[in-house]
């Protein structure tokens, strides 16, 4: 069984790797073969019954020939001529076997007359048969002298007493004739299926091969970027409305890409416009954070340095109402007071160049805040390896705000939490409505190492920094706390040593009644 089954997965796996062509050839050939093998079959059998009925026919006829004798001659005489009469002609006719004339008297076979070639006596179950039937019966023997075909012919005289003829006939002849329809049928079959192979193979080149090849070969320049091809196949058949229906999908796929390609192109455009936003919104914070760090700076040297001035210029002042003074020593006091006034005009000019733009209230989402500030950051993030997630929910209401401020506050703050986490972290941007109040929460969380709690008190002061070996710093948070001040807001800061850094910036829900003392009742222990 195992080698059987061996076998047969070998036949399937041949026949899996045959092509269409050759698989057609073997089913046409085998269904042909098939097919003839059945014709010729039946045509030997009906040629073979032709033959036969031929020969049981000139058998009846002999017999009723022998019967009709019989009939009228029964007596001795009449029966010794009729036997001479059989045995002259079983020797004159080759063909013929045997020829019986007997009769069954209550059971019991009595010989007449008969004349052959060949000894034979006839099976009594074939004469019991016959006369059970009451009818002619037919049969093939095999005889000394090769296969022959009996007939018992059945002639029924009395009641008791029934008469029979047995003919028997060679059947060398007929096999003969039979043996040769075999042969031609043969070659003739072998020819008609070399003749069907040739107009098959031709036919297949016609019909199939030649349309496939020409269908394969637009197919493979479609793939290979060549999407104006199509299978030039005129013709009606099922070739034709294969053709009909690749060329429309060619149409149909040409025509999405040039979509995709129109789609690409307003793409890449959408995102040069995006990046050329970015780039100037990254300028407008960076611009404003500088003029902010400036203002700083400035508002802390024209303090520190307003103060000894106005000492100088009072003390010369004072020095300049004695008399005393010699002309050049009274001289140089007025030069003295004149310069700290110059001084004090500049330090106020340099206040005035330094000091921010009046804010520029208007309508802005919070996920549109975000959108515009996070892409400004993504680079540090990750280049640092930082992961963000941000959660906001979907029923914040509108803010009024300076877009550009709280933009620059949101970068502050993502920065801070940046610089916290050299070494990778997690930044979690919650954006969400506290609406019994009427105030908007944004919370900018990181899991730094957080803030002593010695320096939470000081870190919204300008100019305190932790880092000591770099340049100008510490007014970040000192930033972010003027502008949610100018926006009437608060910020909130929260923080442990080893659990990160939580910072909140809360922002009214501005309308038409509500003011920064409104807003700071809200934020009171009291009302939240």
């Amino acid at each position: 069984m195992a080698a059987l089954r061996n076998i047969i997965d070998a036949a399937k796996y041949k026949i899996s790797n045959m092509s269409v062509r050759s698989r057609l050839m073997v089913l046409t050939v085998l269904g042909l073969a098939v097919t003839m093998t059945i014709w010729g079959w039946i045509q030997l059998r009906v040629l073979n019954e032709i033959l036969i009925e031929q020969q049981v026919k000139r058998m009846q006829e002999l017999s009723e020939t022998v019967i009709a004798y019989y009939q009228h001659f029964p007596s001795g005489k009449g029966l010794s001529v009729l036997d001479d009469t059989l045995e002259d002609h079983v020797k004159s006719d080759d063909r013929l076997a045997r020829i019986d004339l007997f009769s069954v008297i209550n059971g019991e076979v009595e010989y007449i007359v008969g004349a052959g070639r060949v000894p034979y006596e006839w099976p009594e179950n074939i004469i019991s048969s016959a006369m059970e039937k009451s009818k002619t019966q037919r049969i093939e023997l095999n005889t000394d002298a090769g296969p022959a075909l009996g007939l018992l012919y059945l002639f029924s005289s009395g009641r008791d007493t029934q008469v029979f003829v047995g003919v028997i006939v060679f059947s060398q002849t007929r096999l003969e004739i039979v043996s040769r329809a075999k042969r031609l049928l043969f070659f003739s079959t072998i020819g008609l299926l070399l003749a069907i192979l040739c107009v098959l193979v031709f036919g297949y080149r016609w019909l199939i091969g030649r349309p496939l090849r020409v269908i394969i070969d637009t197919i493979d320049e479609f793939q290979s970027g060549k999407y104006v091809k199509r299978i030039p196949i005129p013709r009606k058949d099922e070739w034709g409305q294969l053709a009909d229906h690749f060329n429309l999908m060619a149409d149909e796929i040409e025509m999405v890409l040039a979509r995709n390609q129109e789609l690409h192109r307003q793409l890449e455009e959408r995102v040069q416009e995006a990046t050329h936003k970015v780039v100037q919104l990254q300028q407008q914070v960076n611009q404003l954070q500088q003029l902010t760090a400036l203002g700083y700076l400035t508002a802390t040297l024209a303090h520190d340095l307003g103060t000894p001035l106005h000492s100088i210029a009072g003390l010369a002042k004072l020095l300049l109402e004695h008399d005393a003074w010699p002309p050049d020593v009274g001289r140089k006091l007025e030069l003295i007071v004149q310069q700290t006034q110059r001084l004090n005009t500049v330090i106020k000019n340099v206040r005035h160049a330094t000091r921010l733009p009046e804010p520029h209230f208007e309508a802005a989402t919070v996920p549109e805040l975000l959108n515009e500030t996070l892409p400004l950051v993504e680079p540090l993030m990750q280049k640092s390896g930082i992961q963000l997630v941000v959660n906001v929910d979907a029923n914040i209401p509108v803010l009024h705000v300076d877009r550009y401020r709280v933009q620059t506050a949101l970068f502050n703050l993502i920065q801070n939490a940046l610089e916290a986490m050299p070494g990778g972290g997690k930044i979690s941007v919650i954006a969400s409505a506290l609406p019994h109040n009427d105030i908007v929460a944004i919370i900018i969380q990181d899991n730094g190492p957080g803030i002593p709690p010695e320096m939470l008190a000081r870190v919204c002061e300008p100019f305190f920094s932790t880092h000591k070996d770099e340049g100008l710093r510490g007014l970040g948070l000192a930033i972010v706390q003027d502008i949610v001040k100018v926006h009437g807001g608060k910020i909130e800061i929260k923080s442990s040593p080893g659990e990160g850094t939580e910072v909140i910036l809360y922002f009214p829900i501005i309308d038409k009644t509500s003011s920064a003392e409104t807003f700071q009742e809200r934020l009171s222990p009291s009302n939240s």
